[in-house]
């Protein structure tokens, strides 16, 4: 009995057993009672436990509440033939912050010695030292749960991509295919709290149990699980008002020729493409394409491994997976670089420590595969903007793959060049520039380039078309800045793609030209323009303004105003608007000129970054009296 793991014992009767954690957590004993495996007369638990799980549960984790609902039915065991007490001082706060490290196990063996009880454990390392000990103790292994169905599995069917489970609401799932889904109730009756609570002991239980089970992410309030196929999500409070479980799973599993790649696409992928991304919206079949990719490059004979936070790809056993929510960036970064893999994927990037580790590996000559949400596909590029140096983007990035409604969309390029950019014509304009063409038709279409102090990124065709409206908006600031050391005022015009005229106050048109035109011809050299400098009267803004935007009001008639509280706080300028505004596409025009459009959230806000190129404009307009309008 004390020795080897113990599955049945159905002819003996154990006097006196002291549980661990581990076998409660696990919920192993109240099976191996209920099923009449083992025949028990008294159970003891030491304070330990509880202070343990009373501990985890403080914290928020799902797993300090599985513990204390299995000690309860424990101690609904308890009849004529079986006891359940309590013995032993609480432990310290140290002795439960280091249960890690032991302490509190020493502290259970130390019961079950003295009280010369048989301790029950499913932890092997604690079965070990209590043999060592010389004390009597069973090991119970956990059964193989890998065919057990789940709760949660009753709620899936072959078309269900996702299921939402809350308190006090329907069930509801995403039915369909990336991209072509609909959201669709799954039963009348409302899930309560308790059935939430059930799934989620056994979602812990089976991940723990489980080979292919991971408990990614434990915070206070929040649990991700990989579970198999299933990534899930579990919210409570005080994190979330209620308790919610999400379940995701791939519905189709696709390889590299399902998606009917062009051969030079195919010899794109297979002989080129070392920094990728994999763009696109949530839903939309990112991780189903990233993993028929990194199918495709093992089957290439490539090593290829994963950094995932959480790990939900679907990946043969020779790929192998890192979870960057169970070590550091710095780690996965050693590791990655001894390890020398042909390709790694990294799902998903979402903070600039991402970015940089992506970019870092890169650079170090590991072929890397990003995964990031964006709307479109330049986003995904400009997301490195500002986190790395412009100039070693395609470096770092050479091709884009952005997937829309579960196919690729279109395919973007990169390669960095020195020219005068599009819409500019004067050969000293001439500057390095990030060229990104779509890749079927080779033609360009955004140049990404610095402006002054900023890196802008321009569309070809619509710098074409539009007569270059933002790139000198854009060029506005750039020169308003450089004059900024010679006047506190300073108004400037972007007249075309060679000329600008700054209009500043009379007395500081002699500091401006300079000695012998000495400063204006340093300031034109390093603009790239040629300066025209004007008294600040001579300016007249509204006569210009109803001319030059008399088209654009015009097309404006059938919109509505929407009034708006204007905040600006340390990072971000935020329009206030109603609450009935919400998830409305609105558009924000400055002097009548349309400068973006943003959908305003739940709570009828729209949020901009103080430092971004839109930010800037915004708050500029604002500093000089502007007129700022909203338009639903």
């Amino acid at each position: 009995m004390n020795s080897g793991t113990m599955n049945k014992t159905n002819s003996n009767v154990i006097e006196k057993i002291v549980p661990d954690t581990s076998v409660i957590i696990e919920g192993l004993l109240t099976d191996k009672i209920s099923n009449n495996e083992i025949r028990i007369n008294e159970i003891i638990i030491h304070e330990a436990v509880l202070a343990e799980l009373e501990h985890q549960a403080n914290q928020g984790k799902s797993i300090g509440f599985v513990g204390l609902e299995e000690i309860k039915k424990i101690r609904g065991l308890a009849g004529n033939t079986l006891r359940v007490s309590f013995m032993g001082d609480r432990p310290r706060a140290s002795e439960i912050r280091h249960a890690s490290l032991g302490e509190v196990d020493a502290l259970i063996r130390q019961l079950a010695y003295d009280e010369d009880a048989t301790l029950i454990t499913s932890d092997k390392v604690q079965w070990e030292v209590a043999l060592a000990r010389g004390i009597k103790t069973i090991y119970f292994r956990g059964p193989d749960r890998g065919l057990k169905k789940l709760k949660l599995e009753r709620f899936f069917d072959e078309t269900t991509m996702s299921v939402h489970l809350r308190e006090n609401v329907m069930p509801y799932a995403k039915k369909g295919m990336p991209g072509n889904w609909e959201f669709k109730p799954l039963r009348k009756a409302v899930v309560k709290q308790e059935e939430i609570q059930e799934i989620t002991a056994e979602l812990i239980e089976e991940a723990k149990l489980r080979k292919d089970g991971f408990i990614e992410i434990e915070r206070q309030g929040s649990t991700i699980i990989q579970l198999g196929k299933f990534r899930i999500v579990i919210t409570k409070p005080p994190f979330s008002d209620g308790w919610e479980i999400t379940a995701v799973r791939p519905v189709k599993r696709l390889n590299l020729d399902d998606y009917k790649l062009s051969d030079k696409l195919n010899k794109r992928i297979s002989t080129q493409a070392e920094g990728v991304l994999v763009a696109g919206s949530p839903g939309m079949g990112k991780t189903t394409f990233s993993q028929a990719l990194a199918e495709f490059y093992a089957n290439q004979d490539k090593i290829v491994k994963t950094v995932e936070a959480p790990r939900d790809l679907v990946l043969p056993d020779k790929i192998t997976q890192y979870a960057i929510s169970h070590g550091d960036a710095q780690e996965i970064h050693d590791i990655l670089l001894l390890s020398r893999p042909d390709y790694t994927f990294f799902d998903e990037m979402r903070n600039t420590d991402d970015f940089k580790l992506f970019a870092d590996l890169r650079l170090a000559g590991v072929g890397m595969v990003g995964v990031v949400h964006a709307t479109n596909a330049i986003d995904a590029i400009q997301r490195f903007l500002g986190r790395v140096e412009m100039g070693v983007i395609p470096q770092i990035v050479d091709t884009v793959f952005f997937i829309k409604n579960g196919f690729i969309n279109k395919v973007l390029s990169l390669k960095m060049t020195v020219k005068v950019p599009s819409g500019m014509t004067e050969a000293d304009l001439a500057r390095p520039v990030v060229v990104v063409t779509d890749f079927e038709t080779g033609k360009e279409a955004y140049e990404i380039y610095s402006y002054g102090e900023q890196t802008v990124v321009v569309p070809v065709q619509e710098t074409k078309k539009s007569g270059q409206k933002g790139i000198h908006k854009l060029a506005e600031l750039a020169i308003e800045d450089e004059f900024a050391h010679y006047s506190n005022i300073a108004k400037v015009e972007v007249v075309s793609d060679n000329k600008c005229i700054v209009y500043v106050p009379e007395r500081d048109i002699p500091k401006i030209i300079g000695k012998q035109g000495k400063n204006i011809g340093m300031i034109e050299k390093s603009l790239g323009l040629s300066v025209e400098v004007r008294e600040l009267g001579e300016r007249n803004n509204e006569q210009k303004t109803e001319n030059k935007y008399e088209e654009t009001e015009t097309k404006q008639e059938k919109q509505e105003e929407v009034p708006f509280e204007l905040i600006i706080d340390k990072k971000n300028i935020i329009f206030n608007l109603s609450s009935d505004m919400q998830n409305k596409d609105i558009a924000v025009l400055i002097n009548n000129e349309l400068i973006m459009t943003a959908k305003a959230s739940k709570k009828g806000l729209i949020k901009i970054k103080k430092n971004n190129n839109i930010g800037k404009i915004i708050l500029d307009a604002k500093n000089r009296g502007e007129k700022i309008r909203l338009l639903v």
